[in-house]
Order: structure tokens, then sequence, then C-alpha cells
């Protein structure tokens, strides 16, 4: 997803400092997440108002096959191995998601959250 048109349109003649937007943007992905895993644990949100990048990467240890005790923050080997073949038991295993994991309801969610989080910056700051 590039965020570059979404910060241009949000930002626009607007008293928003960057790092306030990154962390406005951050909360509402950790936010997607929550709803989606039930917690934004062993997840890395990445915002890179640069370039428009947005990461969002999930981080688990890998254990052996059979031995997952926390769906969270634990995967398998055969599991992990399906997303990277040179990972081993005792790596830690960074899966990348995509917003279409998440479903066009959820991003549209997400999209009304940061519009009312911005206009609620933008009053505070008047």
């Amino acid at each position: 997803m590039n965020l570059v048109e979404s910060f241009s349109e949000f930002k626009a003649g607007k008293n928003i400092d960057r790092p306030t937007m990154v962390r406005v943007l951050e909360d509402v992905f950790r936010t997607l997440i929550k709803k989606k895993y039930g917690s934004d644990d062993n997840f890395d949100v990445i915002v890179n108002t640069q370039n428009g990048d947005l990461e969002m990467w999930r981080i688990r240890s890998i254990v052996p096959d059979g031995e997952v005790t926390d769906e969270m923050g634990q995967i398998s080997a055969t599991e992990a191995k399906a997303i990277d073949a040179d990972y081993d038991v005792g790596d830690e295993c960074y899966e990348q998601l995509t917003l279409e994991e998440f479903g066009r309801r959820s991003i549209m969610a997400a999209r009304q959250t940061l519009i009312s989080r911005i206009m609620d910056l933008e009053k505070m700051s008047l």
C-alpha cells in the first residue's frame, strides 16, 4: 500500500507534523491488528512517510513441529519453512502482512478512523 497520496491528502492544509502523523498511522494499523489477532504483541508496524511505504510484520519464535503452545508467539518449523526455507528452530520468523489479509471492510473502517483522528488533531491545534 502506498501512503504517499493518503499522507499528502490528509496533511495538505493541515498543521500536523510528520512524527504525529506517523504515530496516528501506527496506532490505526495496530488497532486493525488487534481486531484481527486479539493482540498487537509480536507485531511491528513501520511507516515510512518519505516513500509512502507501510509494512506490518508478525514476529514469532520457531519451535519444533507439534510443540506450539502459544499460537500468537510461536510457529511450527514446517510453517516457518513455508515462509522462508532458511528458517530453523530457535530463529525468529518474520512474516509480512498485507492489507488484503484484513479485508475490505476493516480497511475502510481504518481509513475512517484515520480521517477522524486527523480531524481531532486539527481541532486541538486551533
